[in-house]
């Protein structure tokens, strides 16, 4: 009874969630319209460099769908922090007797959601502004390396929702260092030999490297579940660590504001 209780509360969070992109859809549609132009902004670079395979244009396109996802799961989770202290619910919401996990899991659970939603209404737009052709993608494989990248994504982003809670003020817009650094080592839009080499090592780290080496074999090369399988493993593997790590460190966090009175609304 006590799960499903805990169950319901975490679906209910989620819910809480896709209410507030209602009531501010008009910024929302803006923000999917903004995604669309940079992809198809990213996808005309390949087309300028007279490809006639179109193969750097899939690359790069694939690199801005799949960092669009990944952000987004990333982000939300730790924006989250940030939407509850504007609302002056997030006292509230630590102080109710439900388990951290529960809280923190429908935030993730929305956010894989609403990461999905943008990802394939932006992939629909960009293939009919390139008329792309994925016959040869492996559609499945690409969605089965999405769903486990994003155990470690949201593991980092229960790591970056700690910033709004030190820093009321500017918290939630420190959490881009980290994305901004995932982003340059990751090797979105490059390979990642095209690094310095003193930086190329830094990229093992990070769960994005993986994520694109497999999505893009999926979508590329139609690469099966099974010739993927030490990727996914590898990915699976990073999200059991990051998942509980960020919860640690976020419960650091919450203790720290609890005692220092940093939960209460500013402006």
């Amino acid at each position: 009874m006590s799960l499903r209780r805990e169950l319901r509360a975490t679906t209910a969070f989620a819910q809480r969630q896709f209410n507030l992109i209602r009531r501010y859809l008009s910024w929302e549609i803006v923000d999917i319209f903004y995604t669309i132009i940079n992809t198809m902004t990213i996808g005309l670079i390949g087309i300028q460099s007279q490809d006639n395979t179109g193969e750097l244009v899939l690359y790069l396109i694939i690199g801005a769908l799949l960092w669009g996802f990944l952000s987004v799961v990333f982000h939300e989770v730790g924006e989250s922090v940030s939407w509850e202290r504007w609302e002056g619910t997030i006292e509230y919401t630590f102080m109710a007797p439900i388990h951290r996990l529960t809280h923190l899991g429908g935030m993730c659970l929305y956010a894989i959601g609403y990461g999905a939603v943008r990802t394939i209404i932006v992939l629909i737009a960009v293939a009919l502004f390139f008329n792309l052709s994925l016959t040869g993608a492996n559609l499945l494989a690409g969605l089965a390396v999405l769903a486990v990248s994003s155990l470690s994504f949201i593991g980092m982003g229960l790591m970056a929702a700690v910033l709004p809670l030190l820093s009321p003020e500017k918290g939630s817009q420190a959490t881009h260092i980290i994305q901004g650094f995932i982003l340059l080592i990751s090797g979105v839009y490059y390979e990642i030999e095209a690094l310095p080499a003193w930086l190329q090592p830094l990229s093992r780290f990070s769960p994005a490297t993986y994520t694109l080496r497999a999505a893009r074999a999926a979508l590329l090369e139609g690469a099966s579940l099974s010739k993927l399988g030490p990727e996914m493993l590898r990915l699976a593997l990073i999200g059991i660590l990051l998942i509980p790590v960020g919860l640690f460190i976020f419960s650091l966090g919450e203790r720290y504001a609890m005692r220092t009175g940093k939960l209460k609304r500013n402006g």
